[in-house]
C-alpha cells in the first residue's frame, strides 16, 4: 500500500468518525428537544405555558377574572376526557380548584398523558398551577375513570402588565394523547373514582 493510499485510508476514518459524532449528537438533541422546549416554556409562559408555584399569592379584593376549562382527546386514544365545570370566577391571587375527568371506554389498560395550555398566550406568565396532571403517564384499567384536581392562582403581577391587565377571561386546555410505551410499568388503580396516578405539582 502507497503513502497516499494509507492517508486516504485515514482520511476517510476521520470524516466518518465525524459523521457519527454529529449522528449521534443531533439524535441526543432530538431526544432532550422536548424537555428543553418544556422547561422553556414552563420558565418563559412562551405559547401560554403556565408557571410552577407552591402557593398561591393571595387574593386582591376588588379584581376577579374567569378562567374557562377545555378538554380534548387525540385520535388514537380511546378515552373520554372532560372539563368537570366549564367556568371558574375567581379573585386575582386566589387559589382555585378545578377537575377534570377521564375514563377508559376501552376493554384493555391504556396509558395516556396530558399536554396543556393557556390561551390568550400572554396570560401564561400569570397562571400558576400548584398541583397538575399535565406531563404525568396516566394508567386507566378498562371501564375505569378518574377524577383529576388542578389546584392554580392568577398572579397578581397581571395588574401591572399593560398588555395583559385588561384580560377577563383565560382559557386552560388540556389534550391527553396516548402513550404507546410507557415509561415505567404503573401500579393498579382501583375503584370508580380513584385519584389520578401520579398527579403531580407542576
Amino acid at each position: 500500500m502507497t503513502q497516499n493510499d494509507t492517508n486516504l485510508n485515514r482520511s476517510n476514518r476521520r470524516v466518518a468518525l465525524i459523521a457519527a459524532g454529529i449522528v449521534a449528537g443531533m439524535t441526543g438533541m432530538a431526544f432532550a428537544a422536548v424537555p428543553l422546549y418544556q422547561m422553556f416554556c414552563q420558565v418563559t409562559g412562551f405559547a401560554g405555558t403556565t408557571q410552577r408555584a407552591e402557593a398561591a399569592a393571595g387574593a386582591v379584593e376588588g379584581t376577579t377574572i374567569t378562567v374557562r376549562f377545555d378538554a380534548n382527546v387525540n385520535q388514537g386514544l380511546p378515552w373520554k376526557f372532560h372539563q368537570v365545570q366549564n367556568t371558574q370566577t375567581l379573585k386575582i391571587g386566589e387559589q382555585g380548584l378545578a377537575y377534570y375527568k377521564a375514563t377508559n371506554l376501552s376493554d384493555q389498560p391504556v396509558t395516556g398523558t396530558a399536554t396543556f395550555n393557556v390561551t390568550p398566550d400572554i396570560a401564561g406568565s400569570y397562571f400558576n398551577k400548584i398541583e397538575c396532571f399535565c406531563f404525568t403517564e396516566q394508567l386507566l384499567e378498562p371501564g375505569q375513570s378518574v377524577d383529576m384536581p388542578v389546584v392554580y392562582f392568577i398572579d397578581p403581577a397581571i395588574l401591572d402588565d399593560p398588555h395583559a391587565n385588561k384580560i377577563s377571561e383565560i382559557t386552560l386546555s388540556y389534550t391527553f394523547y396516548k402513550v404507546d410505551k410507557p415509561a415505567v410499568a404503573r401500579q393498579q388503580v382501583t375503584g370508580a373514582t380513584a385519584p389520578a396516578v401520579g398527579a403531580t405539582r407542576i
